[in-house]
């Protein structure tokens, strides 16, 4: 369908194409070059990621009262998430990832194509879009960045909202859009256990949770044994923007030490802003980390699983 932005026709999910080399955003993308995509004649996917924990109907909700144009809206619990128990009926955590295909489809529905240019925004300094561009990428998709600054830069920079209902057509390019080889790989909490002590294990969530102060949301309070604290909001500036990278590339390393990128793993309460975190080292050149998808919703779910406080 299309829309407006500014005066400028957006062209419907149809005509999309895949993006050159020299337009592929695969990190952050800021507000300008989103506007110049939407011009241009491969217009990106624009996933609207919105979420509220506290009233998981508040982001479909603020979707509706309006959202980039032509943007789509992927909900938490129902599109980037799977089922809580496995198989056996173990607790997996309180947003577990769906089956790799289940996702593809599900973007599919939204007229994805390969190679297509996918943004993420949403209205909570990106945790929530990190999530996205995570889930892409594990999909092997490289072409997928969070709008810098989020819902708050659109508007700071004049962009309109729409409440048009987008319809993506079917796509008629072949093949289909499917998994790739992934670029992001999780890691399950009996391989996180077993390698206790030999990762740096960096948990994404504020500093009372960490520490055990407090646990609204979880079976115990504290964090796994071992874990450092890095706040995910630590990797913005005052305005809601993504730091420089050289500056979250000092950050990082300085945690890190002495272990490379590629023995971190990343978790938080649900698996959801471990990934910020984990933009933000790819924003920084740092790559080859790994995110715990059940994260601490999992881990103190677990009897048998070891815990820390303070």
């Amino acid at each position: 369908m299309n829309g407006t932005i500014n005066g400028t026709t957006t062209p419907s999910t149809s005509a999309a194409t895949a993006p050159s080399a020299a337009t592929r955003h695969d990190g952050l993308i800021a507000v300008e070059a989103l506007r110049a995509l939407i011009a241009s004649g491969a217009p990106p996917l624009i996933v609207d990621a919105r979420f509220d924990l506290a009233d998981p109907s508040a982001g479909e909700k603020a979707h509706a009262a309006g959202h980039l144009p032509g943007a789509f809206y992927l909900h938490l619990d129902r599109d980037l998430s799977g089922p809580k128990q496995d198989a056996f009926g173990a607790f997996r955590g309180r947003h577990p990832l769906p089956e790799r295909e289940a996702f593809a489809a599900r973007l599919r529905e939204l007229g994805m194509t390969p190679g297509r240019q996918v943004v993420a925004y949403d209205a909570a300094d990106g945790m929530y879009a990190a999530r996205v561009w995570w889930m892409l990428r594990w999909l092997g998709h490289d072409a997928v960045a969070v709008l810098d600054g989020g819902l708050t830069a659109w508007r700071q920079a004049g962009g309109e909202l729409s409440t048009d209902t987008p319809i993506a057509a079917p796509a008629a390019e072949s093949p289909a859009f499917q998994p790739g080889s992934p670029l992001e790989e999780p890691m399950s909490a009996q391989d996180l256990f077993a390698r206790l002590g030999q990762v740096r294990l960096i948990d994404a969530r504020a500093g009372e949770r960490f520490r055990g102060d407090v646990e609204p949301l979880d079976a115990q309070a504290g964090h796994i044994p071992g874990a450092v604290n890095r706040f995910f909001k630590t990797n913005l500036r005052a305005d809601g923007r993504f730091k420089a990278p050289a500056e979250l590339r000092d950050e990082f390393l300085a945690l890190l030490s002495p272990l490379p990128a590629g023995q971190t793993v990343h978790q938080c309460g649900s698996g959801v802003t471990a990934c910020h975190n984990l933009l933000a080292m790819h924003h920084a050149g740092l790559p080859g980390s790994r995110l715990y998808a059940g994260s601490w919703s999992e881990w103190s779910a677990n009897p048998r699983l070891p815990l820390a406080k303070g």
